[in-house]
């Protein structure tokens, strides 16, 4: 059976899910990346380095962002937002985006005494950590929700 997700539904998935797939699209270019996020019911709340995703939202603010929960090929339910990016620029907004995040994202830090198998690997020399930081909102105009139970 398939069918769509109701707007409580939809909230329910955008609270309980911590990485999304955000779209953007300039100079006829469309382009979709995974990121975290948080939800409070009003805003998407993300941050990410300066770099292409940030410089296409900046010069076409129109965003679509996409979260599923896939049990099995027959079990699953998938969303997707339409809405506008807004850089938080203010000190007082960034703040409240990064408190919004960490109090999502801070109770499942790993603590840094934990041996990981991946811990001695050394990635690759990244320039990312020398692009500033920039955190944003996603408004929602529009989000619609689709299911398959078998």
């Amino acid at each position: 059976m398939t069918g769509e997700l109701n707007k409580s539904q939809i909230f329910e998935i955008l609270h309980q899910r911590l990485y999304g797939r955000l779209a953007c699209a300039s100079n006829n270019r469309i382009y979709v990346v995974p990121i975290s996020y948080t939800f409070d019911g009003k805003y998407i709340y993300a941050h990410a380095r300066e770099g292409q995703k940030i410089e296409m939202l900046r010069a076409n603010p129109k965003a679509c962002f996409q979260v599923d929960i896939v049990d099995d090929l027959s079990n699953w339910r998938s969303i997707i937002v339409w809405g506008r990016y807004q850089e938080l620029k203010s000190v007082t907004a960034q703040n409240a985006a990064m408190k919004l995040l960490d109090d999502r994202f801070g109770p499942l830090h790993v603590s840094q005494s934990i041996s990981r198998p991946s811990a001695n690997i050394n990635p690759p020399h990244s320039v990312e950590k020398r692009k500033k930081a920039v955190f944003f909102k996603i408004s929602i105009d529009e989000m619609t929700g689709r299911f398959e139970r078998s």
